[in-house]
């Protein structure tokens, strides 16, 4: 755990700039706006180590998975997000010496993230002036980034200053294998105060669309422009100006299109320079970013969540949901969340099962149905890649990617990529968990049907009969503890299928005719659903007082030493210990059993969540980060509600206090939902019955003196308000809605 930024409700700040934290520092001051976004990097040189990031939605290469030796059915490619033009460097002399914060003394540094109005800023004096810095990623304009430099002198003396501002082509990922560019550079071009640059991403092997991404910028200000200069690579637009004491400005605004939106490079040019030429010409910096301000300032009015009396846990929470809406607010079908967003490089692919499992549920409640929507269309618009992925394994039906960014598996771990399959499960819960939060069944009864029924013929033919057990089985996988690989009978990925199939079973005969008829499921394949329905196995046993669900047929046979009892420094393990070490361990990642109970809560009884929990969580490192959260749903559930707080802690200042060590790599993007969902199901217990019946349990952690939060549901806008006299329900939209809180019966 480290945390580097004071505590702000609003803002993310600090008066510190440490060479060993710049990485880190960068991840936490990331900016996106969906279409694009960058990293906390400089805009000027920064000669010692950081990571420079920028990267555009949607914009991918296959990199080559290359492995020992080939098995069948593995992945050609792992989809990878690749750095994109690196369109706001620049580089800043001052007496002719450059402005590198690595080499030269510095003092009053201050770097903060406004959350409220989505704006970073950075402060500092070196050289004899003080330097004040704006930047942000328009969500009014997607296609623009800005960002304005002030020049003071503060000892009295005039300073010659020239900036060189640069678009430049030449980068490169640092995970790439062997040192790959991604990057072609088709045209660059500049003028005085005007330049642009395209770029192609190279030709593949793989029938991957090639992407081509044209960025341009204009600059302004009281800086004299003194000369252009556009090589291969790159373009550079220069100027300078006398700083003494009176504030001279230098801005820059950025313009990005893509052939993802336009058919050719002509057309990409043509809508960039009317971007410049109608949205921004006469619009100035404090406009534009007000336009931009006014946005989140909507955006806070319907998602906010408002804490008292802690003021950590109110900026976590604001974070998070700070960085899920700049990485996706459901303007795109064709995008995702990625689980990096626009932080970082680490991880393939733009879509993982974290968005089923942790993402629709927050955006269900937060954002118009519509959005929910889009993703459930996401997954159906890729439909003939997850028939390619099973049919990969000589499997019948759909099997979704662990890991994609068009619907074939890019992932490059085996025991992740095929045998981590119970994603495909979330992929049919999601289609649930809409219908049941919205009441609008036509999507599962369409489009979603086929999905639906892709699925259950997947797990239809992936099971298998024992006949000495006389029950269907499923062996060689991988659960969503990811520290057991290749383990038969994982009760959670028995369970989701099982569920799937009854689900699937239930919902045929609400199929709508053309469905129906497109997708006919024969009796013989019902009988043989409900077959394995009634005979699924689901390992459960005795432990002690408890009665467990038991993670998989050989996790008993292991020695199971609690997490509290092994020596502090070895943790977290995959940091120490080798992943044969690890493997043999009893030590959960994330809830595993406990990731089906989260699903059903109310399915199951107090007891069986009880046993489960106090048995499993012992044993769990968190070393996932979607694990807190579904830990602090649970121990609210069963009235632990300081084990729900800890974990809340966790879960909403993972990144914030880097609790794995690992912030330094990018933002957990997909888990920031975690948060959200720990005081909303946790914390106020909110739960959606099958009927559509809304209800409540509230408790109010002890620090807290209040905390409230709003909801969409069915038609409604509601405000939950909790704090020690008791819960308020406000309906602020809507027709009246009847719920219960606490058991009792309310009328809103």
């Amino acid at each position: 755990m480290k945390r580097i930024f004071e505590i702000d409700p609003w803002k993310i700040t600090s008066h510190i700039l440490d060479k060993t934290d710049k990485r880190l520092q960068e991840s936490i001051t990331s900016l996106g706006n969906e279409y694009m976004g960058m990293r906390g990097m400089f805009e000027e040189n920064y000669s010692a180590d950081h990571l420079q990031g920028i990267y555009i939605g949607g914009v991918w290469f296959p990199d080559k998975t290359r492995v020992g030796w080939w098995k069948n059915g593995y992945p050609l490619y792992f989809g990878k997000a690749i750095n994109a033009l690196n369109f706001i460097k620049l580089r800043i002399f001052v007496d002719d010496r450059e402005l590198d914060l690595a080499k030269i003394p510095f003092e009053n540094f201050e770097i903060s993230l406004d959350m409220k109005q989505g704006i970073l800023t950075r402060s500092f004096c070196a050289l004899g002036i003080k330097f004040d810095v704006e930047r942000f990623v328009s969500v009014s304009i997607k296609e623009l980034a800005a960002l304005r430099w002030h020049f003071t002198a503060i000892d009295h003396q005039d300073h010659k200053v020239v900036i060189r501002s640069y678009i430049d082509a030449d980068v490169s990922n640092e995970d790439s294998n062997y040192d790959e560019k991604f990057w072609q550079p088709l045209k660059t071009a500049s003028q005085n105060n005007y330049s642009f640059v395209s770029a192609q991403t190279v030709p593949n092997n793989f029938g991957v669309p090639q992407f081509t991404v044209l960025a341009a910028q204009l600059v302004s200000g009281d800086f004299a422009a003194t000369g252009h200069h556009a090589d291969a690579k790159q373009v550079e637009n220069d100027s300078e100006a006398i700083v003494s004491g009176q504030t001279k400005t230098f801005e820059k605004r950025i313009v990005v299109t893509t052939s993802r939106d336009y058919e050719n490079e002509d057309a990409m040019l043509q809508a960039n320079q009317a971007i410049f030429a109608t949205q921004l010409a006469g619009q100035s910096f404090e406009e534009l970013l007000a336009a931009h301000a006014k946005v989140w300032t909507d955006r806070w009015e319907k998602a906010d969540v408002e804490i008292s009396g802690d003021d950590e846990a109110q900026q976590a929470i604001r974070f998070n949901i700070f960085q899920l809406f700049s990485t996706y607010y459901g303007n795109d079908s064709r995008l995702n969340v990625g689980p990096k967003g626009f932080t970082g490089e680490k991880y393939g692919g733009a879509t993982y099962w974290d968005t089923e499992a942790f993402i629709v549920p927050m955006y269900l409640a937060i954002a118009d149905p519509k959005v929910v929507r889009n993703l459930l269309r996401y997954r159906y618009d890729q439909l003939a890649g997850a028939y390619h992925n099973a049919k990969e394994q000589g499997l019948k039906g759909a099997l979704f990617p662990m890991v994609t960014f068009d619907g074939i598996e890019s992932h490059n771990e085996w025991e992740i990529t095929f045998e981590e399959i119970h994603r495909n499960g979330t992929i049919a819960f999601a289609l649930y968990n809409y219908a049941r939060y919205t009441g609008d069944t036509s999507w599962v009864e369409n489009e979603g049907s086929e999905v639906l029924i892709a699925i259950a013929r997947f797990w239809a033919d992936r099971v298998f009969y024992s006949p000495r057990k006389k029950v269907y089985m499923i062996h060689g996988v991988t659960g969503p503890n990811e520290y057991e690989n290749n383990v038969n009978n994982n009760w959670y990925t028995n369970f989701i299928a099982r569920w799937t199939l009854k689900y699937a079973l239930q919902m045929l005969p609400q199929i709508s005719s053309k469905y129906q008829e497109k997708n006919h499921v024969s009796p013989q394949e019902k009988e043989h659903w409900q077959d394995i329905v009634d005979h699924f196995y689901l390992p459960e046993a005795d432990v002690g007082d408890k009665h467990i669900f038991v993670q998989n047929d050989t996790y008993l046979d292991k020695n199971l030493i609690p997490v509290a009892k092994l020596p502090k420094d070895v943790l977290p393990l995959n940091q120490h210990w080798s992943w044969d070490k690890i493997l043999r361990s009893p030590y959960i990642k994330q809830a595993d059993v406990l990731q089906g109970i989260y699903y059903f809560l109310d399915k199951f009884s107090d007891k069986e969540k009880r046993d489960n929990f106090n048995f499993y969580e012992p044993l769990t490192v968190h070393e996932s980060s979607l694990s807190p959260s579904i830990h602090a749903i649970i121990a609210a559930d069963i009235g632990l509600e300081d084990k729900a707080v800890e974990m809340y802690q966790r879960t909403s200042r993972l990144d914030l206090d880097n609790y794995n060590n690992d912030t330094v790599d990018g933002l957990h993007i997909t888990s920031m939902s975690g948060s959200w969902l720990a005081i909303v199901r946790g914390f106020a217990g909110m739960r959606v019955s099958d009927q559509g019946r809304l209800s409540f349990k509230p408790f109010l952690p002890k620090l807290w003196h209040s905390y409230s939060f709003r909801i969409n549901f069915r038609g409604r806008l509601l405000k939950i308000s909790v704090d020690a006299h008791g819960t308020q329900i406000d309906r602020m939209l809507g027709e009246p809605i009847a719920l219960s809180v606490n058991g009792q019966e309310r009328e809103v």
